[in-house]
């Protein structure tokens, strides 16, 4: 079962992004900032699910954007955007946020991400420090945050997983 205890991730979502020789990125779902996408990229607040804020993606670079967007049916990649896994894209925040409008059915802004040096996620894989999961379109857009997502997330999942969505924060006090 998961052992996470860095609070930058215990009890998070995290949504990797890239797994390659060079390492893995990724961002941690459901944790809303209070900085308004309206005041930073105004463009894009339109776009941007409720509600319209950053969300923090991680410790890394905290002064960086990320934005994923969820584009359904989309056959070829469109301009602007880099597929991530099925309907989850990568959005290119210096494109004109008017020629993707037709085909964003939402998307989320983070500031900062996660990230592992070559070997770390799978070594702490491998301790039993994380649970892999897959992961879907709705997870990046959901309006839920923190340990109520993270409890979500598990709970679609089966066996000693899905117990630990029903599992209290803490088991001193079962």
């Amino acid at each position: 079962m998961p052992a996470l205890s860095d609070p930058n991730f215990a009890g998070t979502v995290v949504y990797v992004l890239d797994h390659n020789d060079s390492g893995t990125l990724g961002v941690v779902l459901g944790r809303p900032s209070q900085v308004e996408i309206r005041d930073v990229l105004p463009g894009w607040c339109d776009l941007a699910v409720e509600p319209g804020v950053f969300h923090v993606g991680g410790p890394c670079e905290t002064d960086t954007a990320l934005c994923l967007a969820t584009c359904p049916g989309q056959g070829e990649e469109p301009a602007g955007l880099r597929r991530v896994a099925g309907d989850v894209y990568l959005v290119d925040l210096d494109a004109d946020p008017d020629a993707l409008d037709a085909g964003v059915a939402g998307l989320r802004v983070f500031a900062g991400y996660a990230g592992w040096s070559p070997g770390q996620l799978a070594a702490e894989i491998a301790e039993g420090a994380w649970a892999c999961v897959p992961g879907t379109a709705g997870d990046v857009l959901s309006g839920l945050s923190g340990p109520e997502l993270w409890r979500a997330v598990l709970a679609r999942q089966t066996g000693r997983l899905a117990v630990l969505s029903t599992a209290p924060a803490d088991p001193s006090a079962n």
